[in-house]
């Protein structure tokens, strides 16, 4: 059984259409799946319409509940709650922003703007994010990352290790952009393990943070 709240489709740089991406996620096990397309402020309206309907059509279709989401990227960090909100708005059910991850050009300050805005509800790989950081995430309920992604999983640990000090919750997500990106339990788990979890933690990341999110967000 396997939730992921970070996934992208050819509606920005995946590959899959997202009915496809939804389809393999059902063959794979999977219980819950977020497509998260990249985003900015222009083009939240196009993504999300097409999100919204491919969802619900494999949501009713298929075993599998599959949510409209984005995930805010490179943008302005004095535009990221303007942007989060805009999301919501326009019917995302899962709002991510793109963190401060090491191996690209994201501008400094973004993790702390999207830890701040009342509407993300994950921070994707945040990088090297600080102690405080870590500790607003705790305080406002953002979830932070764990990326199974390839550069995006450098910094696992440091996140996991910040987790534990300051009571943030973490998930396991893929950020698939190719079907093979997608995760099957035991790889979930492996992650997991990898960042330094505990036996404990790991439940806790992979069944009980997914479930209280869903159930948060008042998702059906």
């Amino acid at each position: 059984m396997v939730y992921d709240f970070h996934t992208h489709t050819f509606l920005s740089d995946g590959v899959l259409s997202p009915i496809e991406l939804i389809r393999r996620a059902v063959a794979q096990g999977y219980k819950a799946i977020a497509i998260t397309d990249h985003v900015g402020l222009a083009n939240q309206e196009n993504v999300l319409k097409i999100l919204i309907e491919e969802c619900r059509i494999a949501s009713q279709e298929w075993d599998i509940l599959a949510l409209p989401g984005v995930e805010i990227t490179h943008v302005p960090k004095t535009l990221i709650r303007e942007a989060a909100s805009r999301a919501r708005d326009l019917g995302a059910k899962i709002v991510t922003v793109h963190g401060e991850t090491i191996v690209e050009p994201v501008e400094s300050g973004t993790n702390l703007a999207a830890l701040n805005a009342p509407e993300v509800d994950i921070l994707a790989h945040p990088g090297l994010l600080t102690e405080n950081e870590a500790n607003i995430a705790a305080l406002n309920g953002v979830h932070l990352e764990l990326s199974s992604r390839r550069g995006h999983s450098l910094t696992n640990g440091h996140v996991a290790k910040a987790a534990r000090l300051s009571g943030a919750n973490l998930l396991v997500d893929s950020d698939a952009h190719e079907p093979h990106d997608l995760l099957s339990a035991q790889m979930a788990e492996n992650i997991a393990m990898g960042a330094g979890l505990s036996e404990e933690e790991i439940t806790k990341t992979l069944r009980t943070n997914p479930i209280a999110l869903i159930n948060r967000l008042n998702i059906k």
